[in-house]
């Protein structure tokens, strides 16, 4: 049975990472990989655009973003491989990158079909080349060999995979979570853990589409409301905010500020009704609303009530306004009440959904879950209770909000494992 110094298991972002660095450092590295190919969730990343991180420049601020537990236990190894130690490897590799909107960074890319991803990938597959690391792809790993199982001496000892037993120094777990599914990401990893006496957090899917009772949305699926605010009220108290941008979709909401709020859904669930507040006119005060529907109203003064909304919203949201309002669509807007005006204005700054769960991890873009931090060493990503044993990216606890950060942990963890290693 040939032996390698380094053997690591999942071919994504922190895989192909971890490898590479472990590689660069003189270490014998295999790479194992499920699929036909590497990096398969990772081409999906950003659209197919990969945003790779966020060009925030404070560290706790970047940090904070993930909460405070995740901030903690990531601290260290962004410390050593962050946001500008990312740009920089890329950009030395030949990925020149610019920055957009929200600071968000990706790969300065024209005219390639693939998009950004396709040039990440071939970055991280040449580098991990350079240093002769060995792939064996198509090959799904059954088991972790464990001896010493709750003793200080705990090792892993080889690997089960489809085809043989393999076996090294040391293993890295870098499998991912439970999100698109169908490019690998079943959980495997939470597996090996649990072989190796770990807890797993259960994990949920997160940055994913949130489901609700109304259906409504329906009349105006797939427009894309900018500007808005939205807030979450738990049994009616406020409890988080959101400004920004956010979709109607066929069984309830998503887009940019819903994905970042679906991370805590199930938690707020768990507490009792939850609703989502859509203000449409974030910028107007109730009364001031009040006002600019007193003139749009005089504007259009020989219409229907139905006819003289098109100023006020866009046309793909009339039919929405139509069905939440009391005021029937053939009215004659010179006969709208006052009352009715006041109505119609807090309609527009309180549109309200009740949440009735999230999408499936089909639709996830990550996983919230996995691997408890507090049996990680943050430090190198080993695990604290089998010497040999290491975990980096999307199979730990960590989740971030979209914008790069989770991109960002895979570098950041796969980088710490890898040298460690």
């Amino acid at each position: 049975m040939e032996r390698f110094d380094v053997i690591v298991i999942g071919g994504g972002a922190s895989g192909l990472m971890a490898a590479g660095r472990a590689a660069e450092a003189g270490r014998k590295v295999l790479l194992i990989e499920k699929n036909n190919s590497m990096g398969e969730k990772l081409l999906l990343a950003g659209k197919r655009r990969c945003n790779l991180t966020n060009a925030l420049p404070d560290e706790d601020a970047f940090l904070s973003r993930y909460g405070k537990k995740g901030g903690d236990f990531l601290r260290p190894a962004f410390s050593a491989f962050g946001s500008r130690e990312t740009i920089a490897f890329f950009n030395r590799a030949g990925v020149p990158t610019v920055v957009e909107r929200g600071q968000r960074v990706f790969p300065e890319v024209r005219g390639v079909a693939l998009g950004g991803s396709q040039k990440v990938l071939e970055c991280l597959l040449f580098y991990c080349k350079r240093g002769g690391v060995r792939f064996l792809r198509h090959t799904s790993v059954s088991a972790l060999k464990i001896s010493g199982r709750g003793s200080p001496g705990c090792r892993v000892e080889r690997i089960i995979t489809n085809a043989e037993e393999l076996s090294a120094d040391r293993y890295i777990v870098a499998t991912g979570g439970k999100s698109y599914p169908k490019t690998g990401s079943t959980g495997d990893g939470y597996r090996f853990a649990e072989q190796a006496g770990h807890k797993i957090i259960t994990p949920t899917p997160a940055l994913v589409p949130v489901r609700t009772k109304e259906t409504w949305m329906k009349l105006a699926r797939g427009f894309n409301l900018r500007n808005v605010k939205l807030s979450v009220a738990v049994n009616g108290e406020r409890v988080d905010e959101r400004f920004g941008e956010m979709e109607f979709t066929n069984f309830g909401v998503s887009g940019a500020i819903v994905m970042e709020l679906s991370s805590f859904v199930t938690d707020w669930m768990e507490r009792g009704e939850v609703t989502f507040i859509i203000d449409m006119k974030p910028a107007l005060s109730h009364e001031k609303l009040v006002a600019r529907i007193g003139r749009d109203f005089e504007k259009f003064a020989d219409r229907e009530f139905g006819r003289a909304l098109v100023d006020l919203v866009p046309a793909a949201l009339i039919p929405v306004i139509l069905e939440l309002s009391d005021v029937p669509p053939e009215k004659p807007v010179q006969y709208v009440s006052p009352e009715e005006k006041e109505d119609l204005a807090f309609l527009l700054k309180n549109i309200t959904l009740t949440l009735n769960g999230l999408w499936s991890f089909d639709h996830a873009i990550i996983t919230k879950g996995g691997v408890e931090l507090s049996e990680v060493d943050p430090k190198t990503m080993r695990s604290r209770l089998c010497e040999n044993l290491y975990f980096a990216g999307e199979v730990l606890d960590l989740n971030g909000p979209t914008g790069g950060f989770n991109l960002q942990t895979c570098w950041s963890t796969g980088a710490a494992a890898g040298c460690a290693v």
